[in-house]
């Protein structure tokens, strides 16, 4: 396995680290009270919708883990899923800075320093599969 494949490893395993934390999303901002606002259906479009995120991420971290070494060969298939992974990702990071205040609710170290390690992981990501999709055009 080269030098790439366990990268991409490194990062099926930190995607399933993104599934962890996220995991302590809905109590730290306090889903059940604010989505309680809500009409039941788009209440139930919120939780609709981030069921498939959190199927999204186990899908590209299992693909990341299992397939890493075919991930890392450079043909237009590898290089395709590894492009679609590096966009959601970089998006994902770019929405980190463009859209989100997370200021309100960065009230504990903890909670510090778990923000701040998600985006370097969401870059991290971004910069794996972006040059997994890159690496064999130049």
């Amino acid at each position: 396995m080269n030098s790439l494949a366990r990268l991409i490893q490194l990062a099926g395993i930190a995607q399933l680290g993104i599934l962890i934390a996220s995991a302590l999303v809905p109590q730290v901002l306090n889903w059940r009270g604010e989505l309680r606002k809500l009409s039941p259906m788009t209440r139930h479009l919120v939780w609709t919708h981030g069921v498939f995120i959190v199927l999204t991420i186990i899908a590209f971290a299992m693909l990341s883990l299992i397939n890493a070494t075919n991930l890392a060969t450079g043909d237009l298939l590898a290089r395709s899923v590894c492009a679609f992974i590096a966009i959601f990702w970089g998006a994902r990071l770019v929405l980190q800075f463009a859209l989100f205040d997370a200021k309100p609710y960065l009230t504990r170290t903890i909670l510090k320093i778990g923000y701040h390690g998600l985006t370097v992981v969401f870059a991290f990501l971004a910069a794996t599969f972006g040059y997994a999709a890159l690496h064999e055009l130049f």
